[in-house]
């Protein structure tokens, strides 16, 4: 299996070896500063700044090709910018020297697809990571994967396989494979994509019991407006310019900007005549 194709499927980690520091999240602070980035003519990301505290859940919106996926896989150094930088608690992600570069942290992705092994079981699923590194013994690997499919609502199918879930399910089965990591960064990509509205809804509140229960910092891209003012601390709009504006959900719904205004009225029910 090609080390990029694990990093698909089971999130991602830093340098530092993560076994030696697997107890607990303590959340990070991440900041991005003028990131740039072209595909050939296609200028995708353009001066891309944010700052987002440690624990915070943050969601990064806007319409679809506003590049919110391509700044997601830059923090988790699957792209390298064109110019610009991503410091985690101050360090620079991307610095040449080894030493200068953020450890001791451990970050997961959640893919708009899931990424799951159809061949195992919901229980192999989320246990594979910490099989794979030999993080503790089996016993205790078996009450890890029971944990965290009870923190997403799962709690006893461990032995469904991946073909007898629910579009629904499988994105809780991911949700609970990255929680497996016990990361401080975690990272959602389209978290609604493909899902009805009501399962959206189940999906919303097992992440926000999430932020309840944890202590990690939480980014979520969306263009699913609703589910990110429900869940969120903070919240950003970008689109082919750039950030538009940075704010609380209340900040983000009364805002006078025309091109949040217009966002909202496509997207949201309900809001249009709020002044």
């Amino acid at each position: 299996m090609s080390g990029f194709f694990k990093k698909l499927m089971h999130g991602f980690s830093q340098d530092s070896d993560p076994v030696t520091n697997y107890e607990g999240s303590k959340g990070v602070g991440l900041r991005i500063e003028n990131l740039n980035k072209s595909f050939e003519d296609n200028h995708v990301l353009r001066d891309i700044s944010l700052d987002i505290q440690a624990g915070e859940t943050f969601s990064i919106i806007g319409p679809s090709g506003t590049g919110k996926s391509v700044l997601l896989k830059h923090i988790v150094k699957l792209i390298t910018p064109d110019s610009g930088k991503i410091y985690i608690d101050g360090q620079d992600i991307f610095a040449e020297d080894v030493d200068k570069k953020p450890k001791g942290y451990r970050y997961s992705m959640v893919f708009q697809t899931s990424a799951l092994f159809n061949s195992l079981s919901v229980g192999e699923n989320v246990g594979l990571w910490l099989r794979e590194k030999r993080v503790c013994p089996e016993n205790r690997i078996r009450r890890i994967i029971r944990e965290k499919l009870r923190l997403v609502g799962l709690e006893g199918k461990e032995e469904l396989m991946i073909s007898e879930l629910s579009g629904g399910m499988k994105k809780r089965v991911a949700i609970a494979r990255s929680l497996a990591m016990n990361p401080d960064l975690i990272l959602y990509d389209e978290p609604t994509a493909e899902l009805d509205p009501v399962t959206s809804d189940e999906l919303a509140r097992v992440i926000m019991d999430l932020k309840k229960e944890l202590q990690l910092t939480t980014i979520i891209v969306s263009h699913d407006l609703n589910f990110a003012l429900y869940l969120s601390d903070r919240v950003a709009m970008i689109d082919p310019e750039g950030i538009v504006e940075v704010g609380t959900p209340d900040q983000i719904k009364a805002s006078e900007n025309p091109v949040v205004r217009k966002f909202i009225y496509t997207t949201t029910k309900g809001i249009k005549g709020e002044d």
